[in-house]
């Protein structure tokens, strides 16, 4: 069964498993005592450190393991913002961070950057957020949800100018090459380059101000509290080591397979919006988006099929909310698919999955119907009540009713749905209709859309 989620993780490498279980053996006792079985023990540890030092591009004495990827932002952010506490309490992030990052961001005075419908930030934005009591900026290297990658050495160059750290999230990158620019401080996890779960990165830079949060703790320079998983740390330093010696090749192998993916599926499902920079983008990911499909029910569909795939849809039953990254952007966020191809995925793997999506699309635009729609004819519009309707039906119904008015004539779309004031513009955008606006209603709000074709 094809896997293509790797962006939420990569199965394990080889490499991993084998140092995984050689380290069992060698790297049981404390490394921090001085009999045989603790120096053996601290000789592993300090060459993962070197090694997953020379990886990131930064000494030795810089870098921290900590329990996770997580953990590393959470830390990272509440020590660099305490380090500069006299600076101030205002952070700097893009829209389109991990949630890891977002959520530590909450308790501060923060500043969002908007991104452009690529996902990518600008520079510039970044340096018209800078405040006097700027304390932190952060940016992640490259975007989990659809693969743009960002402007890290420019936007570095700007906090670095105006005396700001930036740090920055390589969780998604740093398997594929070291992170460019004067970056302050970064994070990364093993899981997402083939190492053991469990295991994060984060590097702070000699002379960034920073004062670990919590209690004391004499282990990994007071950083990480608690003893070192050092099996674990062992696989994730020698499994970035390995998966780096392959990035390059690998790179030029993925990236033609996902280019393939991105140029066949428009051609194969109609009403696809495919996201994300064409160009300036990871070797493995590709997201697309398809109108009149829930993206919960199409990963069933896929996933009965025999793949593998994750969704930032607007609509699971568990959120019923867009996608953070995707509402950013303004893109369609309704039937989302990101297919993420993990190292060794074969051409042959990737032409079944073509194969297979247009008749998984179909089946689920068949299975949710396009219901007749509740439409009242008004004086000047159309209106379509779709209140207690989820995504996408709200767009259906309007799909299947502006052809009912002329052109110059609108339509009003009365929703409750929180994804619609994202989708219904979306879909403005995709079909070339003029999405008019929003207008407060007694229960949910209207959107207007005026048929211009």
């Amino acid at each position: 069964m094809p896997y293509f989620d790797a962006a939420s993780s990569v199965p394990l490498h080889s490499v991993a498993r084998q140092a995984l279980l050689a380290s069992l053996d060698e790297g049981w006792a404390d490394p921090s005592r001085l009999y045989r079985e603790g120096r053996r023990a601290r000789l592993l540890l300090d060459a993962a450190r070197e090694a997953a030092a020379e990886a990131v591009g930064c000494r030795p004495d810089e870098l921290t393991f900590t329990s996770s990827g997580t953990r590393a932002v959470h830390d990272g952010i509440a020590g660099a913002l305490a380090g500069r506490r006299r600076v101030g309490r205002h952070l700097i992030v893009s829209a389109v961070e991990h949630s890891s990052v977002l959520h530590s961001a909450e308790s501060f005075d923060v500043t969002e950057v908007p991104v452009d419908r690529t996902g990518a930030v600008s520079p510039g934005a970044y340096a018209d957020a800078l405040r006097p009591d700027t304390a932190l900026a952060c940016l992640q290297s490259a975007n989990h949800e659809v693969g743009t990658v960002q402007p890290v050495a420019e936007v570095a160059a700007v906090c670095r100018e105006a005396g700001v750290p930036l740090l920055v999230d390589a969780a998604q990158s740093l398997g594929w090459g070291p992170v460019e620019g004067a970056w302050s401080l970064l994070t990364a996890s093993a899981h997402k380059w083939g190492g053991p779960s469990g295991v994060g990165l984060l590097a702070v830079r000699k002379g960034v101000r920073f004062s670990p949060q919590g209690p004391a703790d004499e282990r990994e320079s007071g950083r990480a509290p608690g003893f070192e998983n050092l099996p674990a740390i062992v696989a994730a330093a020698a499994s970035l080591r390995a998966v780096r010696a392959e990035a390059a090749q690998e790179a030029v192998r993925l990236r033609e397979l996902t280019e393939r993916i991105r140029s066949r599926v428009p051609r194969l499902v109609p009403d696809v919006d495919v996201v994300g920079d064409a160009e300036r983008r990871l070797p493995g990911i590709v997201t697309f988006s398809c109108l009149y499909v829930d993206g919960e029910t199409l990963l069933h569909e896929l996933d009965r099929a025999g793949f593998s795939v994750s969704s930032g849809s607007s609509c699971t039953s568990s959120t019923l909310t867009p996608s953070h990254v995707l509402k950013a952007m303004g893109v369609l966020s309704e039937g989302n698919v990101r297919v993420s191809l993990p190292p060794g995925t074969t051409s042959e793997e990737v032409d079944r999955f073509l194969e297979v999506l247009p008749g998984a699309v179909t089946a689920v635009r068949e299975k949710l119907g396009a219901p007749t729609p509740s439409a009242v004819v008004r004086a000047d519009a159309l209106v379509v009540d779709a209140l207690g309707k989820r995504c996408p039906i709200p767009v259906i119904e309007l799909a299947k009713v502006i052809g009912d008015v002329p052109v110059g004539g609108t339509v009003r779309v009365l929703s409750d749905d929180e994804a619609a004031r994202l989708d219904i513009p979306a879909w403005c955008e995709m079909r070339e209709q003029e999405y008019v606006g929003e207008e407060p209603a007694d229960r949910g709000s209207v959107y207007v859309v005026r048929r211009i074709s």
